[in-house]
């Protein structure tokens, strides 16, 4: 096969017998990636995620807030990570974390209904019509989506769109409408990777992949890139066999159906390491989306609220049962302990990722991908079913003009926290802080990310601390 180097853009694949594969950005190639616009070649992305049910939030004087509790201790660069966060630590000077935000709309509603929300800031209230609208997410992929082959890469654990007020999805289009999520890595790996011509019906195996068909073509176009170059293409190639082998492995788990009746007495094939596994993978095949220019806007709703659906089974590669449990369960002992177990496995597979587009140098670009790259990891709710200060880690996008390595907390000591007692919940009680408008971040996300936006739903103004 001939393949014209010149003519290579970030939309070429490596062909091979029957398959193609989509490559990353080069350095050799960069005047070949100029826009019409006035924009530069260096791409800007966003990718979005995530968690339910909350985090622990123990009060100051109970012996587990200095270890257990979500948010960090302290305010400003003086702040110090508990267990929970410390996965992070590594990343210190790339990431704020917010304290003080929550969407106005929603702020006494039970914290299980505001998934849906959580891009949106519509006002999906508990009950009653159900109306949402555009998702920060949408609102990027329209600006950039025409950039790159797919204009978003939507994704969750529990696939599909799942019901109003219990989304599986955190993406929706500019009517409102829930935009269904991908929850099987081998479908995502295929559709971003490997393309099947007509006769060909071959797909990358383990035993004797079809890469190895690939690599005569790979090593003579090795031949014509530069040194950083070449040493991409071989990083580039490992890791697409590394998602391989992981996405093969994480079916096992994933394609397990969820059980009508007691998942612990049926659901024998579920092995602690492998939730852990599914989400490293569905990580890395957002960071292999990002690293081929495939798409520059990601969303990956790790779990949906209620305990309802198979990402309540990520508990799991931590040894525990079921993640909204824990939640419920902080008033016994070791509660706060054991929920603060689960949400640091999260940050250990955020921090994973975040951590691998820091060490990744951009394709044909300056600074690293995480320079590049904006992320947001977050809830709408913080204490028991609370649908206020919800817990934000923004990571990333240094190039754009975001200052980190703070922990910006607006709250104080107005934080409503504590263990339920089995009375009136916290999302029902009168709030003893008013926060910020969510919004706000997002417009403030967005002029990073070079949209001209002024506001975002019910936004009042922006998060000059960050940018």
């Amino acid at each position: 096969m001939t393949l014209n180097l010149n003519s290579l853009d970030r939309r070429r694949f490596l062909r091979g017998t029957g398959l193609a594969l989509a490559l990353p950005l080069f350095e050799t190639f960069a005047t070949s990636l100029a826009r019409a616009s006035d924009e530069t070649s260096q791409p800007r992305r966003l990718a979005c995620f995530y968690f339910p049910d909350g985090v622990p939030m123990p009060l100051p004087e109970d012996p587990a807030y200095k270890d257990w509790a979500w948010f960090p201790l302290g305010n400003g660069k003086e702040f110090t990570f508990t267990k929970v966060l410390e996965p992070l630590e590594p990343l210190r000077d790339d990431l704020t974390v917010l304290s003080g935000f929550s969407h106005p709309a929603v702020r006494s509603v039970h914290g299980h209904s505001n998934a849906d929300q959580f891009l949106t800031a519509a006002a999906t209230a508990y009950d009653g019509p159900y109306n949402n609208t555009i998702s920060l997410d949408q609102v990027y992929a329209a600006n950039v989506g025409e950039q790159t082959r797919f204009s978003s890469l939507v994704m969750s654990t529990d696939g599909g769109t799942g019901t109003p007020r219990g989304a599986h999805t955190l993406s929706f289009s500019r009517s409102g409408r829930a935009i269904p999520a991908e929850h099987r890595p081998k479908r995502v790996f295929d559709m971003l990777f490997v393309k099947s011509d007509d006769d060909a019906a071959r797909r990358l195996a383990l035993s004797k992949s079809a890469l190895d068909d690939l690599l005569d073509d790979a090593r003579r176009m090795r031949k014509r890139l530069s040194t950083k170059d070449q040493k991409n293409l071989d990083e580039y190639l490992d890791s697409v066999r590394e998602a391989e082998i992981k996405v093969e492995k994480a079916k096992r788990w994933i394609n397990t159906p969820l059980p009508t009746v007691d998942a612990d007495h049926l659901n024998l094939d579920l092995t602690p390491d492998e939730p852990r596994l599914y989400v490293q993978t569905m990580f890395e095949l957002i960071y292999l989306a990002f690293k081929t220019d495939s798409t520059r806007v990601a969303t990956y709703q790790i779990g949906r609220e209620n305990g309802v659906g198979k990402s309540d089974h990520l508990a799991r590669a931590v040894g525990f049962n079921l993640a909204h449990q824990l939640s419920h369960e902080t008033k016994n002992p070791d509660g706060w302990k054991n929920f603060g177990i689960y949400c640091r496995f999260l940050n250990e597979e955020y921090g994973r990722f975040a951590m691998k587009l820091k060490q990744t140098p951009e394709p044909a670009g300056t600074g690293s991908m995480l320079d590049n790259t904006l992320l947001l990891l977050g809830s709408a709710s913080s204490a028991f079913h609370l649908s206020r200060n919800y817990p934000l880690v923004l990571t990333g996008g240094k190039n754009m003009g975001f200052k980190h390595g703070q922990y910006l907390n607006l709250v104080g000591a107005n934080a409503q926290a504590g263990a339920w007692d089995g009375r009136t919940e916290p999302w029902q009680k009168k709030a003893t802080h008013i926060d910020k408008p969510l919004s706000n971040l997002f417009v403030t996300m967005l002029q990073g990310l070079g949209v001209g936006a002024e506001r975002f739903a019910d936004s009042d103004g922006t998060v000059a601390e960050i940018l």
